[in-house]
C-alpha cells in the first residue's frame, strides 16, 4: 500500500498505537519489531481489542483485508508521519540538546500553550518511534507542535529532522554524553549542531545561548533568536537570585525586569528558564504569562525534583546521568545549605572508552570537596581510586540493601545516576 493511502486511512483513524495491550477502538496498529519483540505476531490480537487495522511486514497466516502488508513497518510509520506533518503545516520548534532537553520542552510547553492549541513530546518519546508518534497525534485544531529529539549516535538528529521538518529549532546545551555512540565530544557537537545545519537549509529560525562557547559560533548565517546567562546587549538575559533549594532567578523582559520562583532545583536551569522564556517572547507570549507558565510547572520525573520523605530530604535526579550534568548537580549541591549532607551516585553509562576517566574526574571532586556521607554505586565507581572513605556498592540493590540495616535520616541527599541505575528505588528507603 502506498503511503498516500494509507494516509486516507488514517484520517478516518487518526489514532495510532505500537502496543497491542493498549488497542483504542477504531485505531491503527503498527506491528513494529524489537530486540525482544515482533508486533507481527500481535496483529491478529489488536484487531481482536478493536484495531480497525493492522499494519505489519511478514506475511500473515492468513488473509485479512484489515491486515495491511508492507515492506518496512517502521519506516511506513515514518513516512506516515512526514506525510501529515506537511498536510498540517503547522510551526514546528524542534528542541534537543544533551542536557534539560525534556525540562525545556515542558517549560516550553507550558508557556506555549499559554496562546496555542498545541501539542508535545510526552514523556522521553523523543527518539526514530517517538517522534513521528508525536507528529501523528497532530490534529485538524493543532496550532503548533514541540518535538524533542534525542540522539546516542551520528546522523540521528539529521534524521529526525527529515521526519518532522522543524521551522525552529533550540540545542540546550552540549556536553560529555553517550560518548560510546558519538565517539568524542566534538562527536555530540557534530551531531546535536544537525539540527542548525537542516533549519540552515530550510531559513528557520535557531533559538540559542549566545554565552554557549560551544554553540555560539556553529549557527552560520541563519537567523537567531538569542538568550544569555551572561550580560548581553542584543539578548533575553537573566541571572540567578537563589538556588537553595528551588531555583529564584531574574529575566530582563523588554519592560524591565521580572523574578521568577521556580519549582526546579538547581541553577543550571536558570539556561532551561530562559530558553523556554526566549520562545515564549518570540511568539508573542506575555512575559506575565510566561512567569505564571514556568512558575506552576513541578517536575515530577525523577528530574531535577525535590522530594520530602519525613525523614530525608532528597534532590532526586536520578532519570539520567552523564559527566557533564553530574558536576553541575555537585557544584550545585556543593552551595546548598543542610546540616548534614549526603550524595549518592549511580554509574553513568554510555560513555565507551572514556568511562573510566569520567569516574574518576567525579570522584576527584568529592575528595577535593568533602561531605559528610558519599555513596557510589555501580561497577565504574567502584573501580576508581581514592575511594576508601566512601561507601562503595556494585548494585542498587546492594545500596538498598545496606540502607535497610543501617537507615539514614535527617539528610539532605543528592540522588543522581543514569536511568540504568534506578536509584529511584532506593526513594523508600530513605522514608
Amino acid at each position: 500500500m502506498q503511503t498516500e493511502d494509507l494516509y486516507k486511512l488514517f484520517i478516518d483513524h487518526p489514532v495510532v498505537t505500537t502496543d497491542s495491550r493498549k488497542i483504542e477502538p477504531g485505531s491503527l496498529f503498527f506491528a513494529l519489531k524489537g530486540e525482544n519483540f515482533n508486533g507481527n505476531t500481535f496483529a491478529e490480537t489488536a484487531l481482536e481489542k478493536g484495531a480497525a487495522y493492522a499494519i505489519i511486514d511478514e506475511q500473515p497466516e492468513r488473509q485479512n483485508d484489515r491486515l495491511i502488508l508492507v515492506e518496512d513497518v517502521l519506516q511506513t510509520l515514518q513516512q506516515l508521519a512526514t506525510l501529515h506533518r506537511k498536510r498540517m503545516a503547522i510551526p514546528i520548534l524542534a528542541i534537543t540538546g544533551t542536557n534539560g532537553k525534556t525540562t525545556t520542552k515542558e517549560l516550553v510547553s507550558a508557556i506555549l500553550s499559554k496562546k496555542f492549541k498545541l501539542i508535545h513530546t510526552q514523556g522521553n518519546l523523543n527518539n526514530h518511534i517517538g517522534v513521528p508518534l508525536t507528529l501523528l497525534s497532530i490534529n485538524p485544531l493543532t496550532e503548533m507542535a514541540v518535538v524533542e529529539m534525542g540522539a546516542n549516535h551520528p546522523g540521528e538528529i539529521d534524521f529526525l529532522c527529515r521526519i518532522a521538518l522543524p521551522d525552529f529549532g533550540l540545542i540546550t546545551n552540549v556536553g560529555r554524553a553517550h560518548l560510546e555512540g558519538f565517539g568524542s565530544f566534538e562527536g555530540v557537537i557534530r551531531t546535536k549542531t544537525e539540527l542548525y545545519r537542516y533549519l540552515g537549509e530550510k531559513e528557520g529560525t535557531i533559538f540559542i545561548n549566545k554565552a554557549n562557547p560551544y554553540l555560539s559560533d556553529q549557527t552560520g548565517t541563519t537567523r537567531t533568536v538569542n538568550y544569555s546567562t551572561l550580560p548581553c546587549t542584543d539578548c533575553l538575559e537573566g541571572e540567578v537570585m537563589q538556588a537553595d533549594p528551588y531555583l529564584i532567578c531574574k529575566v530582563l523582559f523588554p519592560k524591565g525586569w521580572l523574578y521568577i520562583k521556580t519549582q526546579l532545583v538547581g541553577r543550571y536551569n536558570l539556561e532551561n528558564v530562559l530558553a523556554a522564556a526566549a520562545i515564549g517572547l518570540h511568539f508573542g507570549v506575555d512575559p506575565l504569562q510566561i512567569v505564571s507558565a514556568i512558575e506552576a510547572y513541578a517536575p515530577d520525573n525523577n528530574r531535577s525534583q525535590l522530594v520530602e520523605t519525613g525523614k530525608n530530604r532528597l534532590l532526586l535526579d536520578a532519570y539520567n546521568a552523564n559527566p557533564t550534568s553530574t558536576m553541575a548537580a555537585l557544584e550545585n549541591f556543593r552551595h546548598m545549605e543542610g546540616a548534614r549532607k549526603g550524595i549518592i551516585l549511580g554509574d553513568m553509562l554510555e560513555l565507551g572508552p572514556a568511562a573510566s576517566e569520567e569516574h574518576q574526574k567525579v570522584v576527584d571532586y568529592l575528595v577535593s570537596h568533602a561531605t559528610d556521607k558519599v555513596f557510589l554505586v555501580g561497577p565504574h565507581y567502584s573501580g576508581c581510586h581514592s575511594i576508601e572513605d566512601f561507601h562503595c556498592f556494585r548494585s542498587t540493590a546492594d545500596l538498598s540493601n545496606h540502607l535497610s540495616h543501617e537507615p539514614l535520616e535527617g539528610y539532605l541527599l543528592l540522588i543522581k545516576g543514569s536511568r540504568g541505575m534506578k536509584l529511584e528505588q532506593i526513594v523508600q528507603q530513605l522514608a
